[in-house]
């Protein structure tokens, strides 16, 4: 194996593993009672049987494993690029989605916590899921902009 190559994999690691051990602890608050309301945000506890806004919902428990196989893919995809500029990125991706699909299978669905009800109201979200946003947006812009990734 490259030098390369490891060091893309420790990167993927250990920024998964860091997201995934941040997520669940937040999210263990929740599980655990934690509530606060306020005029704009509410940090409440629902469970997401779908993806973003409930979507897909009714794909029920093939959902974790179809998720499941997609983030083995974006794992392996990552690998096969082997540009280091995209392993921060994808750890953060890998570490939001694995958070969200364990809570699949240990609560029947995604522990979400974050509602946004100031001016407009807005679905119920988490860390996991923003830091999956970042991701994309960030791997986006390393696809648009090439010399951001010069390795």
């Amino acid at each position: 194996m490259h030098n390369k190559t490891i060091r893309i994999l420790i990167i993927l690691f250990f920024t998964t593993a860091g997201i995934f051990i941040i997520d669940q602890n937040i999210k263990s608050l929740f599980v655990d009672g934690w509530r606060y309301y306020t005029d704009c945000i509410d940090l409440i506890l629902v469970y997401n049987k779908g993806v973003a806004f409930s979507m897909l919902a009714f794909l029920d428990e093939s959902l974790k494993y179809i998720q499941l196989v997609l983030i083995l893919g974006v794992f392996g995809y990552i690998v096969y690029l082997k540009q280091i500029c995209y392993a921060l990125p994808a750890g953060l991706m890998l570490g939001g989605a694995f958070s969200n699909i364990y809570d699949r299978f240990i609560h029947g669905g995604v522990v979400d916590m974050v509602y946004w009800h100031c001016g407009f109201d807005f679905a119920v979200f988490n860390f996991a899921d923003v830091m999956i946003d970042v991701a994309v947006v960030w791997i986006l812009i390393l696809n648009f902009k090439p010399k951001f990734c010069k390795n």
